[in-house]
C-alpha cells in the first residue's frame, strides 16, 4: 500500500486551514494546532519544518505565527509532500533521484511503474492547496444545507 506519514497528513490538513484564511493573515502555531485538533508540538514542528521549506513563512514576535509564502494556487499537493518526505516515487527506479536498481535492466516492470509514477506525479501536481481550501469550504456548505 501507498501510505503518507501521519506529518505529511497532518503538513496537509495544516496547510489547508493556512490557506483557508485570508492571503496576509498569520496564524499562531497554538491556533493553527486547535484548529486542526493537533498537539502543539507536532503541529509546531510541521509547521517550521515547511517553513525550512519554503512553503511558508514565519513572523515572530508577540502577534507572530505562519502564512503561505506565495498563494495557495502556486502551492500544490505534490508541494507540501516533497517538502515533508522528499522525492515522489513509487519504486527506487521510478524516481528521479537517480537511485539504480540492480534489476533495472531486466525488470519487466519498470517502464511501467515509471509511467504509473508520472501519473501519480501529475495528479498531486494538478490539486492546488485552494482547491484543497474550497473543497473544505463547499463540503461544510454541504452539511450546513438543509435537506428537501
Amino acid at each position: 500500500m501507498i501510505r503518507l506519514t501521519k506529518q505529511t497528513d497532518y503538513a496537509l490538513v495544516l496547510m489547508t486551514l493556512i490557506a483557508a484564511s485570508e492571503p496576509s493573515e498569520v496564524q499562531s502555531a497554538t491556533e493553527l494546532a486547535e484548529r486542526a485538533r493537533l498537539p502543539l508540538p507536532m503541529a509546531g514542528k510541521i509547521l517550521k519544518l515547511l517553513g525550512r521549506e519554503g512553503l511558508l513563512v514565519s513572523q515572530r514576535g508577540a502577534a507572530g505565527g505562519y502564512r503561505l509564502a506565495q498563494g495557495a494556487s502556486e502551492t500544490t499537493v505534490a508541494d507540501i509532500i516533497r517538502a515533508m518526505e522528499g522525492p515522489i516515487a513509487l519504486t527506487d527506479c521510478s524516481s528521479d533521484s537517480g537511485a539504480v536498481c540492480s534489476l533495472e535492466e531486466s525488470c519487466p516492470t519498470c517502464s511501467t511503474l515509471r509511467r504509473v509514477n508520472r501519473a501519480v506525479n501529475d495528479a498531486l501536481e494538478a490539486i492546488t492547496l485552494a482547491e484543497m481550501a474550497g473543497a473544505k469550504h463547499e463540503a461544510r456548505e454541504a452539511l450546513s444545507e438543509p435537506i428537501a
